[in-house]
């Protein structure tokens, strides 16, 4: 890693200024702002919100979809000095509800959609809280005032929480994630060490600002004078020719994106030719889908990170070698790697102890402080050594190169008529099934018992035929009991296989 000194995250962005105002940082649709326009929207809009908030703001939720709103009002909340506080207007206004309240923010940034929103909590939220929207040209909205612009923005350091974001806890509650301006400076400069990139690099942003692979898109861009593409859903219907149209260099996005394109009949032979990096992180990926996607991308170089939210985007990272890495996938999916450098791992078992197969721990500069609610850090970290370790709630095993194979979620390892196995290793199985292209396993309740209910894609093949080849893998326990073909999987907001979603609907059909 470089000796740099910290630098805030916005800072980053700063570099990308110095580099060239004039070159562009983000296009959203048809519009395009450059490094300097965007810094001026930004200095304005702090600078308005403090006006209006007497001078101090500690938190700005960012209540907008991947608008200009969105974008410049992630980099204004932190030119203020304040905590960003991504919000999606696409949210159940309940789960928004529940956010604000946990969060707490001293004022708003809205764009349209999101301005709707703030509205129908209105009753809720403080009379007072300033809610700014740059695009309202009537009424009573709070609008940018120039004359109010900061002139440099504010300063913060390495203990600072630069952002918060929030997960689904298991009780459906929100849990609060802050990730201070230390954590993301350690992680973006192995970033930056890793990729080389530079001016001419531009990146396709497909994550929404809840999701913590947007800062990747954003600041790994930023930092190094390169353009972010804002990437909307339409742009799937015909991804070749968006990513041909706008350059695009660096391709950043859940595996799940892969199958998408393939149905939609764009992952053809070198269809994206202008990919230098193909990075995908948020879920397994398979060895089939890197081949297809690497096929289609062909000049890009093709990597598998992993990292939960606490850990800062993403902890380790595996380099997709045709020679290597087929010997190291586990049920069919890439390694995910060694963990970057200057954090380190535990793997252990149900009493805590280390070995080769387990919980993956994972300690070190990129780990969040604690949960905002610190009632939720019950249960979340290990004491050993000394040291205090996240417990990510994942299983991995230890590969004979040093790197780690997923086994999936601790609670995804469950017993079916008393023999314990690992659902990502029934998808394995089903994936090698004739006509199945993609598997997605869960356990439902039937008669007081637990059994696996299997949703597949691909072609819809008779049952008899699966139940065949699942025979050959596993013994009949461990053959799924209800098989169903689907055109395409639920995807939740983040873009992933939405599995609760797969589970409801499983018991729904069971308990016809």
């Amino acid at each position: 890693m470089s000796a740099q000194p910290f630098h805030t995250l916005h800072d980053r962005f700063s570099w990308g200024l110095e580099l060239g105002a004039g070159n562009p940082a983000l296009v959203v649709d048809r519009r395009r702002l450059t490094f300097g326009e965007l810094h001026e929207l930004a200095l304005t809009w702090a600078g308005t919100m403090l006006a209006e908030s007497g001078g101090r703001l500690d938190r700005v939720g960012i209540l907008a979809t991947r608008s200009v709103e969105a974008y410049a009002g992630m980099l204004a909340a932190l030119y203020a000095g304040a905590t960003a506080v991504p919000l999606n207007p696409r949210f159940p206004a309940e789960r928004t509800q529940r956010m604000l309240d946990a969060a707490r923010p001293d004022a708003i940034i809205a764009d349209a959609q999101g301005a709707r929103v703030a509205a129908e909590l209105a009753g809720a939220l403080p009379a007072d809280l300033p809610v700014l929207q740059p695009s309202a040209d009537r009424g009573h909205a709070l609008r940018p005032d120039p004359a109010l612009a900061l002139a440099v923005p504010r300063p913060a350091t390495p203990g600072d929480v630069a952002y918060i974001l929030f997960t689904s806890g298991s009780t459906g509650r929100p849990k609060g994630v802050p990730v201070t301006h230390g954590n993301v400076d350690h992680y973006l400069r192995a970033v930056h060490a890793r990729y080389g990139f530079t001016t001419a690099d531009v990146f396709s942003q497909t994550f929404d600002l809840t999701f913590d692979l947007a800062v990747f898109d954003l600041f790994a861009a930023w930092g190094a004078g390169a353009s972010v593409v804002s990437t909307p859903q339409q742009a799937f219907f015909d991804l070749p020719e968006f990513v041909a149209r706008h350059g695009l260099t660096v391709w950043f996005s859940t595996p799940s994106t892969i199958a998408a394109v393939r149905r939609l009949g764009h992952l053809r032979p070198e269809a994206f030719p202008s990919l230098r990096w193909s990075l995908f992180c948020g879920e397994p990926l398979t060895l089939a889908d890197a081949d297809a996607w690497l096929a289609a991308a062909p000049k890009s170089t093709l990597e598998n990170l992993y990292g939960p939210t606490e850990l800062t985007i993403s902890c380790s990272v595996h380099r997709y070698e045709p020679d290597i890495s087929p010997g190291l996938a586990v049920n069919g999916f890439l390694s995910i790697g060694a963990v970057h450098e200057g954090m380190a791992h535990l793997i252990c078992d149900e009493h805590d102890r280390p070995g080769i197969e387990g919980e993956l721990c994972v300690t070190g500069p990129q780990m969040f402080p604690g949960y905002l609610d610190p009632a939720d850090d019950t249960g979340r970290f290990l004491e050993y050594g000394g040291r205090r370790w996240y417990r990510t709630g994942d299983r991995v095993r230890r590969l004979p190169d040093g790197e780690l194979g997923f086994l999936g979620r601790q609670d995804s390892q469950v017993k079916i008529h008393g023999q314990r196995v690992e659902l990502a290793e029934i998808d394995w199985g089903m994936r090698r099934c004739p006509g199945v292209a993609e598997s997605a396993t869960v356990v439902v309740e039937v008669d007081g018992a637990c059994e696996l209910y299997t949703f597949y894609t691909g072609q819809a093949t008779p049952r008899a035929t699966l139940v065949r080849a699942m025979r050959g893998i596993f013994p009949d326990s461990l053959v799924p009991r209800y098989l169903e073909h689907v055109a395409e999987f639920p995807l939740n907001s983040n873009g992933k296989t939405d599995r609760k979603e797969l589970a409801c609907l499983a018991r729904q059909r069971v308990a016809r």
